[in-house]
């Protein structure tokens, strides 16, 4: 299974909006110069997150996005379904009813066993992206990051937003 790189992107800024202060919003061309990604795609995946209630937007000097909700509400599922959709990773075409083999007008009463497994496989990936929100990754993020990167990369957010002060 491949994800558009606009899962990846969303997923970063999600993160970086999981850590904004109460109040603070962040542009596309400050999310997009952090990540070093075109503007103008990054754009695409945030009306993306927009569209799906995950983020909201204002305008102005000092708009852009943050979080709808609280990070502890928005799961990994949430971000990759509101760029991907919500449809299955595999779609079975039944395929197995070509077989020469089989009887003229022949009808397995059962769900093609491959397309059972790989669905079983989809629930199961899936379900581990719902048990993992925001502030699972901001947590871990604060653990696992050294302490000086962490700090260096909150004051250059914040003086971008204005709040450098």
């Amino acid at each position: 299974m491949i994800l558009r790189n606009q899962v990846e992107w969303a997923l970063h800024c999600c993160s970086i909006l999981a850590g904004l202060p109460e109040g603070r919003f962040i542009s596309t061309k400050i999310l997009a110069e952090f990540h070093g990604v075109p503007k103008e795609y990054l754009s695409k995946a945030l009306q993306s997150l927009s569209q799906a209630g995950l983020v909201e937007t204002t305008l102005g000097p000092r708009g852009g996005y943050r979080l709808a909700r609280p990070a502890g509400e928005i799961t990994f599922l949430d971000i990759v379904e509101a760029v991907e959709g919500k449809e299955p990773t595999f779609r079975c075409s039944e395929i197995r009813g070509n077989n020469p083999c089989l009887p003229k007008g022949y009808c397995s009463p059962d769900k093609c066993a491959i397309a059972r497994i790989m669905w079983q496989a989809d629930q199961a990936w899936r379900q581990s992206l719902r048990e993992t929100s925001l502030a699972d990754l901001f947590d871990l993020l604060g653990r696992e990051l050294d302490p000086e990167i962490f700090k260096a990369t909150a004051a250059w957010l914040m003086a971008r937003t204005g709040g450098g002060d």
